[in-house]
């Protein structure tokens, strides 16, 4: 809709941009948890992982994709063509560092939301120490989740699923994560002017 008079122009803008990607590595039921909490959030889920006999659309009901691929080729085919972007999210629970580290070296040379991988902090401390070998610099390691989530104090699949949304939402939008029970400002932030 466009309205105009001598003085003033109106336009209407209505965008129309596909949903941010979600794209989980680990075919297990962390992953599936997560991609539940994705599809809510109105994420593009896909589910990714080199076993074909545990990747598939049953077990994954709520990811728009289910891929079985090598994650890192997976990953770098969907960047190359176009669709990874800077709202896309990945995250690993794959625990095998022959498919942890490649992805993850991948992952963190696009420019994306988000990069999350599943581990203990020992897990994170091996991991970051081989990506660092591998030629990832420090730089690009403090891009890296991990462990990914907040502390909520979960443990099942779903309580860790709803940790990792709560990461990807404070991130986003420069949360802090803390109870808002605990701030005496107001809940959200004033919107800029302009």
């Amino acid at each position: 809709m466009l309205v105009y008079d001598a003085e003033t122009v109106w336009v209407f803008v209505r965008p129309l941009v596909p949903p941010p990607r979600m794209v989980l590595f680990g075919a297990g039921d962390f992953a599936a948890a997560l991609a539940a909490i994705g599809r809510t959030m109105d994420y593009r889920v896909t589910v990714c992982d080199v076993r074909p006999m545990f990747t598939t659309a049953d077990r994954f009901p709520d990811a728009d994709e289910v891929v079985a691929a090598r994650p890192d080729q997976y990953l770098a085919r969907e960047a190359a063509s176009g669709r990874v972007d800077t709202w896309t999210v990945i995250v690993s629970f794959s625990h095998d560092p022959k498919f942890d580290i490649p992805l993850l070296e991948t992952a963190l040379k696009l420019d994306v939301a988000y990069v999350g991988a599943m581990g203990s902090r020992r897990t994170h401390m091996h991991r970051a120490q081989t990506l660092c070998e591998a030629g990832v610099r420090a730089h690009a390691l403090t891009r890296l989740f991990s462990p990914v989530g907040l502390d909520l104090g979960g443990r099942s699949p779903a309580e860790t699923a709803v940790s990792i949304a709560a990461d990807i939402i404070a991130t986003r939008y420069g949360g802090r994560g803390e109870p808002l029970s605990h701030r005496a400002s107001p809940v959200h932030a004033p919107r800029a002017a302009g």
